[in-house]
C-alpha cells in the first residue's frame, strides 16, 4: 500500500469514527414522530452497543469504587489497630500504677501498725526457678540502710531475712529456702518449733521441725513467729497444710503453706529494731507482744 492510499484510509476511518457518534447522538435527540428510516436503523443498531458500553462502564466504575473503598477500609483498620495497641499499653501502665499505689498504701498502713522501727523497700528483682517460683528477692536498700539477718515482712506476713548486702542493694532469703530457720509457735496449742523451707520446685512449702507430739496441731492452724532475736513476735508465717504423727518419733511432721505470695511482692518492710527483751522476773520466758497487728490470712 502506498503512503497516499494509507493516509486516505486513515483519514476515512477517522471520519467514520467521528461521524458514527454524531449520527447516533442526532438520532437519539430526535422525537419519535420526526425519525426517518435511517434514524430508526441507527438506533436499532446502536442500542445493544450502548447497553453493552453502559454495562461495561458501570462494572468498571463499581470495581474501581470497591477498590477505593477497600483501600480506605484498610487504612482505617490500620489506624484502629495502632490506636488499639496504644490504648492497651496505656491500660497496662495504668494497671501497674494502680497496683503500685495499692502496694504503697498497704505498706504505709503496715508501717503505722508496726511498733518496731522499720524501713520501706522496693523489690527490684527476683530469681525464679524453671517452674516460675520465686527463690530469691532483691531490694533497693543496701549498705548503710539494712544489715544481714534483719527480718523482711509485708502486710500479710513474714517474707524472710536479709541474706546479703552489697552496694545499694540487698538479697532476701525467703522462708521457703532450705537454709532459712525461723523460731515459731502455734497460737492455738502453744507448741513451738522451727520452720525451714522445703526444696520443692513447683510449690511454696515449709516444714515445722521439733514440734512436740504432746501439743498436736491440725490442718488450718496458724503458725506465727515466736519473737526471739531480731524477729518480732506474732508475725504470720503460714498455715498448716499437712500433719503426720509417727509412733516412734517424739515430734510431729508438719508442713505449712506460707502466708506470703512471693510472686506478687512489690514493696516490703525491713524490721530494723529488735523486739523488747523478755521479762527477767518471769517464771519462764514468754513471747513478746506482737510487734504489729496483722490481719487474717
Amino acid at each position: 500500500m502506498t503512503p497516499l492510499r494509507r493516509r486516505i484510509l486513515d483519514y476515512g476511518l477517522a471520519a467514520v469514527l467521528l461521524a458514527v457518534p454524531v449520527v447516533m447522538l442526532q438520532a437519539g435527540l430526535k422525537s419519535p414522530d420526526r425519525m426517518s428510516g435511517l434514524d430508526q436503523a441507527v438506533l436499532r443498531i446502536s442500542s445493544p452497543l450502548q447497553s453493552a458500553m453502559s454495562w461495561l462502564v458501570e462494572g468498571v466504575g463499581g470495581v474501581w469504587g470497591g477498590y477505593v473503598a477497600l483501600v480506605d477500609v484498610e487504612e482505617e483498620n490500620r489506624e484502629l489497630r495502632s490506636e488499639n495497641q496504644r490504648l492497651r499499653h496505656e491500660l497496662g501502665a495504668a494497671r501497674r500504677a494502680a497496683a503500685d499505689a495499692r502496694a504503697l498504701e498497704e505498706l504505709v498502713q503496715l508501717r503505722r501498725e508496726t511498733d518496731a522501727e522499720t524501713l520501706g523497700a522496693r523489690v527490684v528483682a527476683s530469681s525464679i526457678n524453671p517452674y516460675f517460683r520465686v527463690v530469691r528477692l532483691r531490694l533497693d536498700r543496701g549498705a548503710g540502710d539494712v544489715e544481714v539477718g534483719m527480718p523482711v515482712i509485708d502486710d500479710v506476713g513474714l517474707v524472710g531475712r536479709v541474706h546479703r548486702v552489697f552496694g545499694r542493694y540487698s538479697d532476701v532469703l525467703l522462708v521457703t529456702d532450705p537454709d532459712s530457720s525461723i523460731d515459731v509457735v502455734v497460737p492455738r496449742t502453744g507448741g513451738r518449733g522451727w520452720v525451714t523451707g522445703l526444696a520443692r520446685d513447683d510449690i511454696y512449702r515449709c516444714k515445722v521441725e521439733f514440734l512436740e507430739r504432746g501439743k498436736p496441731v491440725e490442718v488450718g492452724d496458724k503458725v506465727v513467729t515466736f519473737g526471739l532475736g531480731a524477729l518480732p513476735a506474732g508475725i504470720p508465717v503460714g498455715v498448716v497444710s499437712a500433719v503426720r504423727a509417727v509412733d516412734y518419733q517424739m515430734y510431729q511432721e508438719v508442713e505449712i503453706e506460707p502466708a506470703v505470695d512471693f510472686g506478687s511482692l512489690r514493696r516490703v518492710l525491713v524490721v530494723l529494731s529488735p523486739p523488747p527483751p523478755p521479762d527477767p522476773d518471769g517464771a519462764e520466758p514468754a513471747p513478746a507482744e506482737p510487734a504489729h497487728r496483722m490481719g487474717s490470712y
